[in-house]
């Protein structure tokens, strides 16, 4: 049997955001700190490192994996997306737009999280209900935004249908958001006058 020592690196084969990556790590260091350590690829945040909050969510083979709680040798042959790998070039994607959008975001330590368990919900349902989103997203923890915001922005690219490119209009059906928005246009008119 072959067994490494602790200090020993170890070749690991990765394809990060499309490209071949080659890492020589530690069998003991994560995918996380491989990410950022590694490759430089910091936009995969360190939270609680117990995989709790959801800040360190990557896509591992287009599945949302805690990349905390993952050794990177565990990777190793797999295709790892980082947040830096939704866009290609100096465009946002419609997610990160309605995002920005939407204001959901604050201070940003766990948007990148909430951009991958998003963007794989997506790829998997295209229209999701708000219900659906809650769900997915239940497992990112944000002490910002209140989710709302961040529900919207989702909501708002799964509004686009396909066949025909309409969208719905404000007004979903869930009344606490269309009160809260509500509630925003008449403290904004008030405001203006």
């Amino acid at each position: 049997m072959n067994v490494t020592q602790p200090d020993e690196r170890v070749a690991i084969h990765l394809d990060v955001n499309g490209s071949p990556e080659e890492v020589f790590v530690s069998p003991r260091l994560t995918l996380a700190d491989a990410l950022r350590e590694k490759l430089g690829l910091t936009g995969t945040k360190l939270g609680c490192e117990q995989g709790v909050c959801g800040a360190c969510t990557v896509l591992l083979d287009g599945q949302p994996a805690r990349a905390c709680l993952l050794l990177a040798v565990q990777a190793s042959g797999r295709s790892v997306q980082t947040v830096e790998g939704l866009s290609q070039g100096p465009s946002l994607t419609r997610l990160q737009q309605s995002f920005q959008r939407h204001h959901a975001l604050q201070c940003g330590f766990c948007t990148a999280g909430f951009l991958m368990t998003s963007s794989a919900l997506l790829q998997d349902n295209a229209a999701p209900q708000r219900e659906e989103i809650r769900q997915a997203i239940s497992g990112n923890i944000c002490r910002c935004t209140g989710y709302e915001t961040i529900i919207d922005a989702v909501a708002d690219v799964g509004a686009v249908a396909p066949e025909d490119g309409h969208r719905e209009e404000p007004g979903s059906g869930d009344q606490w958001a269309d009160s809260a928005r509500a509630g925003h246009e008449h403290v904004d008119e008030e405001v203006a006058q």
